[in-house]
């Protein structure tokens, strides 16, 4: 069965090397191709390729911020990353964003399709985003399980397991309102719910909280007086 690739790349002669060279494999490739982030997202959104290969450095978009629009919707489809100058940031960046694998430049069409074909054996039924797990928020990609937010550069900051908690409420009901009571119980137990102690614990944790993501203006957790509490993620 031929394999529908996107291969997205600023480098024209590069493009053709790797885009003549897969499809005169045995077996074949179909290659779709796109030039820089923007056009890849429209690629990918119209054609549903079954595996995506992307430059990182690149013009209009770079491959980082496109792999993130992607994974917004998309955690099944496969992408390797491909670039001259991997550092280790790039590679934590990249993994968190939801690239499934790393080829370094310069390489060969034999070698990519090694890479291409071991991914799409372990990516069988696998998925690359966890609904309960990560959540795209602003510039940040927010890691329940490690308690973690991750910028588009590669910095990383961690927070308490209680505020990563109270995020992950808010974040899975991202743009509409969860009451104060409801997040509570979720957090202190159903007996603390509408505890006196526990509320202002509440504030504490939400003011930590407010703080950490101020550098993103984007991002807004809105009190709703009377009612509860709002994330706002003005994309």
């Amino acid at each position: 069965m031929m394999i529908r690739l996107l291969l997205v790349e600023d480098d024209d002669n590069l493009c053709y090397i790797i885009q003549s060279g897969l499809e005169d494999m045995i077996g074949g490739y179909e290659v779709l191709t796109a030039k820089n982030g923007k056009e890849g997202l429209n690629v990918w959104n119209k054609e549903h390729p079954d595996v995506i290969v992307a430059d990182i450095e690149m013009p209009v978009m770079n491959g980082f911020d496109m792999v993130a629009k992607i994974r917004e919707t998309d955690g099944s489809t496969p992408i390797l990353f491909a670039s001259g100058r991997i550092s280790p940031k790039d590679v934590t960046v990249g993994y968190r964003l939801g690239g499934n694998n790393y080829i370094k430049k310069p390489f060969v069409p034999e070698e990519m399709d090694a890479h291409i074909k071991a991914l799409l054996k372990m990516n069988q039924g696998v998925k690359m985003h966890n609904d309960t797990d990560t959540y795209h928020i602003g510039n940040y990609w927010f890691d329940y399980r490690h308690a973690s937010l991750t910028d588009t550069t590669g910095n990383i900051k961690t927070i308490t397991t209680q505020e990563a908690h109270i995020l992950k409420i808010l974040a899975a009901n991202k743009g509409n309102i969860v009451r104060r009571n409801a997040i509570m119980e979720e957090c202190w137990g159903k007996d603390k719910s509408d505890d006196y102690f526990t509320s202002r614990s509440l504030d504490v944790f939400i003011t930590r909280l407010r703080n950490i993501l101020k550098e993103d203006p984007k991002i807004e957790i809105k009190t709703i007086k009377g009612v509860g509490l709002m994330l706002i993620d003005e994309v």
